[in-house]
């Protein structure tokens, strides 16, 4: 039986009497904490669960393996999975960014290789960054050298590679042409991690974690099927990619900083209120419902098939705010416990929330892009004024 699309009170109910119905074999898998390895077995597991019932299935196509619907319902699912007290799988925060745009872009590509992913079978990842490429993406020095046959052999790094010691497969960006050509001269390609000339070495976090990776590709070679979009065209298909950063990703880190800022208003219930406390909790909350009603507004876009320019560099803005703010408010409120106790999980997200304002687009980045492209402010000189 397929999940209600027609109707999202409805949509919502069903997923709830699923999820409770379920309750014994998922709760294990509420858990927090653990190394990556084990974070990652519970995440597939979830996805599964999720796959199976349809949930995570809507909004994709069928071709690949999806059951169509509107995007935006696939999106209120994973806010009520994050309400009823379950993480939002890690394969997520990879596959709503990046499968949109192997759909548009690569759809016989797609069709393929990502019902596995869907599925939970695989974890993906995205290699944008280089040591010398962060922000400025078009700088990028990878290179995939195209081939009489068609194949591109791959040479270069990317490093900051979310899930990337982990992952089956990378959505990379590669420069085919010249880099005077800047953002003209690059490729998109879809990557098997498991070949040979790929080496990853895991980044330890300060929270100890080794979420990120960096990868170094040494004549790896890649079938010409697995470009994405066009060659050339890979600038194209990294700025559609990147609106779904703004749309479910977003949505998705909203849903959880949302849930983590109800088990905190729950764990102070249980013991003393600190002074300030609903001044610090109503800012909170304020963030966050501004986070909310922007993208929101993203999402319906998306889901209209219009194209979301410069103005999401707000989302961005909120979403980093958002998340330091309910962490910091943890911080504040929990201070004893976050210091010297067993808050082992406040502590981790505290950490990880400090680099919101960094990936994805720095927080300066934000700015100039809101002052040149929207506000059209003039720009600085060499002197920087």
């Amino acid at each position: 039986m397929q999940p209600t699309t027609d109707n999202p009170a409805a949509l919502l109910a069903e997923f709830d009497a699923a999820l409770t119905a379920a309750q014994s074999e998922l709760d294990p898998l509420r858990r927090a904490g653990g190394d990556l390895p084990t974070q990652l077995a519970r995440s597939a597991k979830l996805m599964r669960w999720l796959h199976d019932g349809g949930w995570i299935r809507i909004g994709w196509p069928e071709s690949v393996g999806g059951v169509g619907g509107p995007s935006s319902l696939r999106c209120l699912i994973l806010e009520r999975l994050a309400r009823r007290g379950y993480p939002i799988p890690h394969h997520l925060y990879v596959l709503e960014v990046v499968g949109p745009a192997v759909v548009n872009h690569a759809p016989e590509l797609a069709a393929q290789l990502l019902p596995a992913a869907l599925r939970g079978d695989e974890l993906w990842c995205q290699g944008f960054s280089e040591p010398e490429a962060g922000s400025d993406l078009a700088a990028l020095r990878t290179r995939a050298h195209r081939r009489d046959d068609g194949s591109f052999v791959i040479n270069g790094q990317k490093t900051w590679t979310s899930y990337g010691a982990r992952a089956d497969r990378m959505v990379l960006l590669a420069r085919t042409g010249t880099l005077e050509e800047r953002h003209r001269g690059l490729t998109m390609l879809l990557v098997d991690l498991d070949a040979p000339g790929v080496e990853r070495r895991p980044i330890e976090l300060a929270s100890g974690q080794e979420e990120l990776a960096e990868e170094f590709f040494s004549d790896v070679v890649v079938d010409g099927s697995r470009v994405v979009g066009e060659v050339g065209g890979g600038w194209a298909v990294a700025m559609d990619l990147l609106q779904y950063e703004r749309g479910s990703y977003a949505w998705m880190r909203m849903a959880v900083a949302t849930a983590r800022l109800a088990d905190l208003l729950g764990e102070l219930r249980d013991g003393d209120t600190p002074v300030g406390a609903e001044a610090v909790i109503g800012r909170t909350y304020l963030r966050l419902a501004a986070l909310r009603a922007r993208t929101s507004s993203t999402l319906q876009a998306l889901a209209a098939g219009q194209v979301v320019g410069p103005q999401t560099s707000v989302d961005k803005l909120l979403l980093s705010a958002a998340e330091q703010e309910v962490y910091d408010a943890a911080a504040r409120l929990r201070a004893t416990e976050f210091l010297v106790g067993d808050a082992d999980r406040w502590r981790e997200e505290w950490w990880y929330s400090r680099a919101a304002s960094i990936y994805g687009g720095a927080r300066e980045i934000q700015h100039s892009i809101i002052a040149d492209r929207i506000l059209n402010l003039p720009r600085e000189d060499a002197r920087g004024r």
